[in-house]
């Protein structure tokens, strides 16, 4: 299925309808504020397993997802000052950030790295944020590619290589940027793992 949703006013009736698809343990291709992603809801063992199998993605590499803010982040992760620091300057915006896994979650084993850690991001998305509230838990987050790798971020080439394979795609049209920037947080100061589209200028 096939959705079109305003990118910066998503329309509520809209979002509920892929909020529903994400309840009943579907996947879904979704804007983010980077590149579309793939998602499910993180308490859908099922829908996480079939996306392990689209992306052909490692064990050793794990599944980020999105968070609707700090408070929620807190929920998932253990944050440090530092962090919580880092990430109020940085959020909403193009980053995932890489945090120690809260001790009391029981997480599926895809979307924590071997060392106890998530990837968490909250994107400058109104679609995605609107998704995350409405389903009252986090969305996972991977980004839509072909198997060498290729970024999709037209919807018709989504539609067309995916439309069989999810149970509905969102289409806000064409996005234009790269991945999100990756910093890990679990040490003493920020670490920069990828340079993408957020800015590192802050953390210097």
């Amino acid at each position: 299925m096939r959705l079109a949703i305003h990118p910066i006013n998503p329309e509520p009736r809209l979002i509920e309808r892929a909020v529903e698809v994400l309840r009943a343990g579907g996947i879904i291709i979704y804007p983010t504020d980077t590149v579309y992603g793939i998602g499910c809801s993180i308490e859908s063992k099922n829908a996480i397993e079939r996306i392990h199998l689209i992306k052909h993605q490692k064990q050793e590499k794990p599944f980020s997802f999105v968070c609707s803010g700090l408070t929620h982040i807190s929920e998932y992760a253990l944050v440090s000052n530092m962090a919580f620091r880092t990430m109020k300057h940085l959020i909403p915006g193009p980053y995932t950030f890489i945090l120690p896994a809260a001790k009391m979650r029981q997480f599926p084993k895809i979307l924590v790295s071997k060392r106890r850690t998530v990837g968490i991001r909250v994107p400058d998305s109104p679609i995605t944020l609107a998704l995350v509230s409405g389903l009252g838990h986090p969305v996972l987050s991977t980004s839509v590619t072909l198997e060498d790798g290729t970024l999709l971020n037209e919807p018709d080439e989504i539609v067309g290589h995916f439309n069989n394979r999810v149970e509905m795609i969102i289409d806000a049209g064409p996005l234009h940027t790269g991945p999100s920037t990756v910093i890990d947080l679990t040490g003493e100061q920020p670490e920069i793992l990828r340079e993408g589209s957020g800015t590192i200028a802050p953390l210097s």
